[in-house]
């Protein structure tokens, strides 16, 4: 008997070894991690008159010791405590300045030993750039002379950048920069005991909620908030620093186009422990650059009672704008139908404007029928202005005359109608600086730039005028097939001088100076090479097929390098996905993308199995059509599901690169869920790959990506997305990766815990792998590779070496 015993205790504790395997970090295949570690072109950026050009570099991921450091996650933010700063950020490590017209590159001076740069900004004249720098302990502010190419130091008091944007330009000598006013050391110490439990209550007052992360949960955190988000406003002109006012939790600066007024949204008391610091009350004021209180413009509430439904909005104003064509006039919109868009009224949005010096009543400039979307503006007699239904996927763009107060519609479409999209209105600067519509032919035309340029091609971006006249946009220039080209900015609107950016699939991106009209060579200003050999010679073709009730779908299809589908027969097949929700069939059949862009890899690209012997079909089109005008795409969720994914593979197998009996799907976030479903339901896979995705839908129970229904209002429709709910039916193995500090609305880590747990518990083939510091998306560096190595073990086991 003892005997036996022991032998079940070995066995046991065999069993917990196996179901705990807390392994170390591993590495995948050579080429995988070198085609993540790549070093890949640095980012650019040009000045207004393609003279200069700044060009970024950033280095491979950081190590997870950097995203172990210290962090305090309050108000739906992420700090670090050191340095007043937000702990989970890509910095920039190089600078180096480009004179296009001499083609000459310049390594700037007095730049940190260490550049941790981050908030660029061209100063008004496009002399300087402004960047910030962090460190352990501080976050400072730096600018680069373009003419002298050296980086100087501006700020003696530390910046506060807790709460996003730290600073503006005024004039090119003059910054005005939110400054820290303690030392971290002086922080709000935890008390060991506190005053009591903490109290939240509801007093009859509806107050949907969605699932943030990172609340206040405390009288203590209300404090760290505090300490963590007040600044002083400090002027810096000359090398001379001014405080502006009193220190205050200033959330937003904007200043007027003629740089005499500010406006500042300040968030103050009581803290919410419901929604995010930028739901907190909050008051709108319009400041001199002294700091002095002109106007006080609304005392905003907390947004905790904002009605639930994708279109309802607050019953206060919001959309607080400067208008961009006159010196200083402040916007706003106000809702008419008490933030209820199903409220049976003409009008739903109002648009006010108030003039300097501020003493006025506002005036109305126009009503909207949709939910107000915002304006861009052009002069007297032209503006665009935004309206949009996102229950119905539908926008419509006017021009409004504030001359005549009349509000023209340009177009209208369904927000999913790629084919449709007009693109959006060229900008140019005016007198103040700001960017306002350019306008051309006397006046009479827009330019227009599609930089997605959807056809029944595939994408192909395009430059129009838009006559306000006709209302008709016609083409004056489209991307070459064969190549992926967009217009990154328009240099002179009259000479039809462009500055863009082209690439093929086996061209890197590079950026060309293209003049229309002259129609001379386009000239290359920079020549960035191929980062990645290891993908020389695989192919890409944006394959078309149809489902069982004719939708069209497309997908990305990746073959490896040297691959014979008559010599080497099908292959094992990876698919990615990440579905999208349609109130039409028509616009659901779409074909999105390019087969002619140069294939880049991020950390989470499916891309990378193609050097392993996988046909990978990336971006497979998974569309959730609404089945007529009273339904929702949720409605038959699964079923779509099942339908796409039954199509994607019967055209791999059909064209004879893929084994429909060795197939894997994965996806991310939503594509996650996805994943889960199609398991769940469906015997058509040999594994599956879920990355931080949410299977129990009441987990977010006032709704989710675009469906504005409630739990209580489908408490069935919830069950049945759930794959949590079918746990017991996920007999395919699967692979559950997910960051232990996920930040994404929704997607609480607890959603991989209590599935894996579930599946386990109905002896299901599941691995759950828990990655240290993590958040929605990866950064570290050791975490990555050995998610690399993860997918690549799940997918040679159990689909390329499947029996």
């Amino acid at each position: 008997m003892k005997k036996w015993f022991l032998s079940l205790l070995c066995a046991v504790c065999l069993l917990v070894t196996q179901a705990q395997d807390a392994a170390s970090y591993q590495t995948p295949a050579k080429d995988i991690a070198d085609l993540l570690l790549a070093k890949t072109a640095p980012g650019v950026q040009v000045d207004g008159k393609a003279e200069w050009m700044l060009l970024s570099d950033r280095n491979s991921y950081p190590l997870v010791e950097e995203l172990g450091q210290p962090e305090l996650r309050i108000a739906g933010m992420r700090l670090n405590p050191n340095n007043f700063s937000p702990s989970r950020q890509n910095f920039i490590n190089n600078f180096t300045l480009k004179n296009i017209k001499t083609d000459k590159t310049y390594n700037i001076t007095g730049l940190p030993a260490n550049v941790l740069a981050g908030n660029v900004s061209w100063s008004p004249s496009e002399t300087k750039i402004a960047f910030t720098q962090t460190s352990g302990d501080r976050v400072d502010l730096y600018v680069i002379d373009i003419a002298t190419q050296k980086a100087t130091r501006v700020n003696k008091q530390p910046l506060n950048t807790v709460l996003g944007v730290s600073y503006t330009w005024v004039d090119d000598q003059t910054i005005i920069y939110k400054a820290t006013t303690h030392a971290a050391s002086q922080a709000p110490k935890r008390p060991i005991t506190p005053k009591g439990p903490t109290v939240q209550q509801n007093l009859g007052k509806a107050a949907p909620s969605v699932t943030y992360q990172d609340l206040i949960k405390s009288p203590y955190d209300e404090q760290l908030f505090e300490f963590y988000a007040t600044s002083q406003l400090t002027q810096i002109k000359n090398g001379v620093e001014t405080k502006l006012g009193a220190p205050g939790i200033v959330s937003t600066i904007s200043l007027s186009p003629d740089r005499k007024y500010m406006m500042l949204r300040t968030i103050r008391k009581p803290f919410s422990y419901l929604v995010t610091a930028n739901g907190f009350p909050s008051t709108v004021t319009i400041n001199d650059l002294t700091g002095k209180v002109i106007k006080v413009l609304a005392e905003l509430p907390s947004s905790e009672g904002t009605p639930s439904g994708y279109d309802n909005t607050q019953n206060a104003p919001r959309s607080f704008d400067w208008r961009d064509d006159e010196a200083a006039t402040i916007t706003w919109a106000m809702p008419l139908d008490s933030g209820l868009i199903r409220k049976q009224v003409e009008y739903h949005d109002a648009v006010y404007a108030l003039s300097a010096p501020f003493t006025g009543e506002a005036k109305e400039l126009f009503k909207t029928k949709m939910r107000y979307g915002g304006t861009t503006w052009g002069n007297a007699t032209l503006a665009m202005v935004t309206e949009i239904s996102r229950t119905k996927q539908m926008v419509r763009v006017s021009r409004f005359n504030s001359t005549a107060h009349t509000l023209e519609t340009m177009y209208e479409r369904n927000q999913t109608d790629a084919y449709n999209s007009p693109g959006s209105p060229v900008l140019a600067r005016n007198q103040f600086g700001r960017p306002v519509i350019q306008t051309v032919d006397n006046g009479t035309k827009i330019l227009m730039n599609n930089t997605t340029g959807s056809s029944p091609k595939g994408d192909l971006p395009f430059l129009a005028k838009f006559d306000l006249n006709t209302k008709q946009n016609e083409i004056i220039w489209r991307c070459q097939e064969g190549y992926f080209e967009t217009v990154n900015d328009v240099l002179d609107a009259d000479k039809l001088i462009l500055l863009t950016r082209r690439e093929s699939q086996k061209d890197a991106p590079n950026y060309y100076i293209k003049n229309l009209v002259t129609k001379i060579a386009d000239r290359a200003i920079t020549n960035f090479g191929n980062p990645y050999p290891q993908l020389e010679g695989v192919t890409k073709e944006k394959i078309k097929y149809k489902r069982a009730d004719g939708v069209d779908l497309t997908g990305d299809l990746y073959l490896p390098k040297g691959y014979n589908k008559d010599k080497d027969g099908p292959l094992p097949v990876f698919i990615w996905a990440y579905p999208r929700e349609f109130n039409s069939a028509a616009d659901a059949a779409q074909v999105r993308g390019s087969q002619y862009r140069f294939t880049t890899i991020s950390w989470g690209s499916p891309i990378y199995f193609v050097t392993q012997g996988f046909a990978v079909l990336d971006n497979a089109e998974m569309p959730i059509v609404s089945a007529g005008p009273d339904k929702k795409p949720n409605d038959n969720f699964v079923a779509q599901l099942k339908m796409n994914a039954e199509a994607a593979i019967n055209q791999l197998a059909g064209m004879g690169v893929g084994d429909r009996n060795r197939v894997a799907v994965g996806g991310h976030s939503y594509g996650a869920f996805m994943t889960a479903n199609l398991l769940a339901h469906t015997n058509l896979f040999k594994a599956g790959i879920a990355r931080s995705g949410a299977y129990n839908r009441t987990l977010t129970p006032f709704g989710f990506q675009n469906e504005d229904r409630t739990y209580w209002q489908a408490p069935q429709l919830y069950y049945e997305m759930s794959p949590f709910s079918y746990a017991d039916k996920i007999k395919t193995p699967i692979l559950l990766i997910h960051g232990d500090s996920d930040d994404n609305t929704g997607t609480y880590p607890i959603n991989s815990e209590r599935l894996f747990a579930a599946i386990k518990g109905h002896g299901g083939t599941v691995r759950f792998v828990f990655l240290p510091y993590e958040a929605h998306g990866y950064r570290g560096k050791e975490n990555i590779l050995h998610t690399l190595w993860e997918q690549q073990t799940w997918l040679e086991k159990y689909v390329k070496n499947a029996k």
